[in-house]
């Protein structure tokens, strides 16, 4: 299933790359606000999950730079 995804984040264009960080980011400070004011989650595993895709996402972005600087 990792795989899938990393596969599709791999297909996408860096704007739409950079608008699902944006996305990430803001569902992962959401999961960190509900954490602190509620004091737990429903779905405690969501934040690693997030924190992982934002990790994925980082590093398709820096793969697309180093593939622009080389065609350059």
């Amino acid at each position: 299933m990792a795989n899938e995804n990393i596969q599709k984040l791999r297909e996408m264009s860096v704007e739409a790359l950079n608008e699902a960080l944006l996305n990430s980011r803001k569902k992962q400070f959401l999961l960190r606000l509900k954490r602190k004011t509620e004091g737990q989650l429903d779905k405690p595993h969501q934040v690693a999950q997030i924190r992982k895709y934002i990790a994925q996402i980082k590093t398709i972005l820096t793969e697309k730079a180093g593939e622009q600087d080389v065609k350059n």
